[in-house]
């Protein structure tokens, strides 16, 4: 956490214009930052708010809000399906930590906004609107539902819950192969609700295990199993975490290939936002399951990776960013090999777990 709060503090000095948010960093060495409509707007702001819950320290509150502030816009944003990313992690956090009624509106209002985007004939939230897709939906998706949780929770329209709950079950009937692996993407005819293909984008192969996709289905899975108490979605969480951890070509660090079935193995690029994401839905999953103890090991194994200095970067390098050696889109030769904000995110959010189980450390 010192580190972190290093790399931040440092992040915050050289990079000062609001409007634009750190992602990541360019082949060349420089910072890579987009606007408030990309999907990675808002974890720069949500790392500054675990900071501040681990801190108490005014200064990073004052900072989390500053950039927070930039992404309000987004609530109105019906062209993405990345609302709970951009808001939830930023605003989300700072209604939790400061009770802000402002955040709560923006909140609720982006609430209604995703929902817009949900097709009761298919059962599912959009992702994207580009071509060749006819109606795709990623295992991505599944983060996005934890906003709509909440609306239902703050506003008593169970609107909200009834979209999220849906689109999770679509998502259990639709994703999964029989190992309990999943598609990246799933596209849908809009005409019958059928399902048309089931591809990768960010993946290997259509028939490969996305390392980065089977982080968000064990969180995703997980997380709903928390905000309804159905039991088969901890079911599902349970085998998607097995299929995970029990993988052969999961390395001894617990820090995965960018994808399990990349065909060069051992020789592939690591992806430590994969192991963050997985470490923090594993941490959770841990309170839940029966085989709680198992899964915290497995967690700490990460975290312990992700803390030692193969991927944790050295004060004042790195542009700022805490963890390195993430992969974003391998097949567009994107982001590989790179530190990435939403690593930074989860790993933060993974330690703040960890220190809840663990009071004494």
């Amino acid at each position: 956490m010192k580190t972190a709060e290093a790399q931040l503090t440092y992040s915050l000095k050289n990079h000062t214009d609001k409007s634009t948010f750190p992602r990541s960093v360019k082949p060349d060495g420089s910072l890579n930052v987009v606007p408030s409509r990309d999907w990675t707007s808002g974890f720069y702001p949500g790392s500054m708010w675990y900071m501040y819950d681990y801190t108490k320290d005014q200064k990073w509150a004052d900072s989390a809000a500053a950039w927070s502030a930039g992404l309000e816009s987004v609530k109105f944003n019906t062209h993405t399906h990345d609302l709970g990313f951009v808001l939830y992690c930023s605003f989300g956090n700072g209604l939790r930590l400061t009770e802000n009624p402002k955040y709560a509106q923006i909140l609720l209002q982006g609430s209604q906004t995703l929902i817009k985007r949900f097709d009761p004939t298919i059962g599912s939230i959009r992702s994207w609107d580009f071509a060749p897709w006819e109606y795709p939906v990623i295992i991505d998706n599944m983060m996005n539902l934890e906003m709509l949780f909440w609306a239902t929770k703050y506003s008593g329209d169970s609107t909200f819950y009834e979209v999220a709950v849906k689109h999770a079950d679509t998502s259990i009937k639709n994703h999964f192969r029989p190992d309990f692996s999943s598609y990246h993407v799933v596209d849908y005819d809009t005409i019958t609700g059928n399902v048309k293909a089931k591809k990768t984008h960010q993946g290997y192969s259509d028939d490969s295990a996305w390392a980065r996709g089977q982080a968000w289905a064990l969180y995703g899975f997980t997380m709903v199993y928390r905000e309804t108490g159905d039991k088969k979605y901890l079911e599902q969480a349970v085998k998607i975490a097995d299929f995970y951890l029990n993988h052969p070509n999961l390395p001894e660090d617990m820090i995965p290939y960018w994808d399990f079935n990349a065909p060069n193995i051992p020789n592939e690029p690591r992806d430590a936002s994969a192991a963050a994401i997985a470490a923090s839905g594993l941490l959770e999953l841990s309170r839940y399951s029966e085989n709680g103890a198992n899964y915290f090991a497995a967690a700490e194994k990460m975290l312990t990776s992700l803390s030692s200095p193969a991927y944790m970067a050295k004060p004042g390098t790195n542009q700022g960013f805490i963890l390195m050696h993430s992969t974003g889109h391998k097949p567009h030769d994107s982001e590989i090999d790179t530190p990435i904000s939403y690593a930074d995110y989860y790993f933060l959010e993974a330690l703040k777990r960890y220190r809840m189980l663990n009071p004494d450390q």
